[in-house]
């Protein structure tokens, strides 16, 4: 007898888990109040469709922060195992990448040789590894990709 006492008070315990599953006019019918939150609309649908991420394709930046890169050489890439690698005008580096949903995209700590070159190239590579790795959000625009973050803004035309 002392089995089935236990078991009816665990099943007291649990009945109002058991039942905040159920819709909120079960909950009622059988005189409980309901448990689950009032539903909730769903938020309207993004004006633009969400843009995949090119991954496999190799980029060269062409602006940083606003200003053009004419003169320096920076790629970027985001191969299938989602590891960012590329040339930052001095060193080449790697690192995890993520696409993220609403395009939002991450880049992991940075592995990178240890060249040393003139003050110029060192500069713009600083400032654009810390863009890199500042990222927030990608864009795809008019077929360049545009990664922006705290830390500025870089465009990259499709490379070769």
């Amino acid at each position: 007898m002392n089995r089935r006492s236990g078991l009816a008070a665990l099943l007291a315990a649990l009945s109002p888990l058991l039942l905040a599953g159920a819709s909120p006019a079960e909950a009622q019918s059988r005189g409980r109040p309901s448990q689950q939150p009032p539903a909730q609309q769903a938020p309207p649908p993004s004006q633009g469709q969400e843009k995949t991420f090119p991954l496999g394709a190799s980029w060269s930046a062409v602006l940083l922060n606003g200003k053009p890169v004419s003169d320096r050489r920076a790629t970027f890439q985001v191969d299938t195992n989602l590891r960012g690698t590329g040339f930052s005008g001095c060193n080449t580096f790697s690192a995890a990448a993520y696409p993220l949903r609403q395009q939002g995209f991450a880049v992991g700590p940075l592995a990178l040789t240890k060249r040393n070159c003139d003050k110029g190239v060192m500069e713009f590579e600083r400032a654009f590894l810390l863009a890199l790795r500042g990222a927030r959000n990608f864009d795809i625009v008019d077929g360049r990709l545009v990664i922006k973050g705290a830390a500025g803004e870089v465009r990259f035309d499709r490379g070769i």
